[in-house]
């Protein structure tokens, strides 16, 4: 009998020390029942697709879970496809404070970095 050996699938999106930081401190101020946060990509904006951050009170069976230190990122299962390779991160200054996404699957952006297209 040959033993089958699995290896684990990498995650979809990778996530940067300060990413993981910021998803602690959501879910410390998270509403009552939150089970994590949600990164999907809406259609919207100039180029199609934006990305969205959302609490999330329910599992859904198609979305991709990401442990982290602070709490679960959920990817949106029709969303991983667009994603995957990504690297997300939280970025601070003086004037702005938000997710950033390096995407190796993005083909362009608008002028304003909102959003993108595949």
């Amino acid at each position: 009998m040959t033993e089958t050996k699995t290896r684990q699938r990498p995650a979809a999106v990778l996530l940067t020390p300060n990413a993981e930081a910021r998803i602690a401190h959501l879910m410390a101020q998270a509403p009552a029942g939150a089970i994590g946060v949600k990164l999907s990509t809406p259609r919207r904006g100039c180029s199609g697709l934006a990305y969205s951050v959302d609490y999330v009170t329910e599992a859904n069976a198609f979305d991709e879970r990401i442990a982290t230190p602070g709490g679960v990122l959920f990817i949106d299962g029709a969303s991983v496809l667009y994603l995957v390779g990504s690297t997300m991160d939280w970025v601070e200054d003086d004037f702005t404070a938000g997710f950033t996404f390096q995407n190796p699957n993005a083909k362009g952006s608008c002028g304003c970095g909102e959003s993108f297209t595949v």
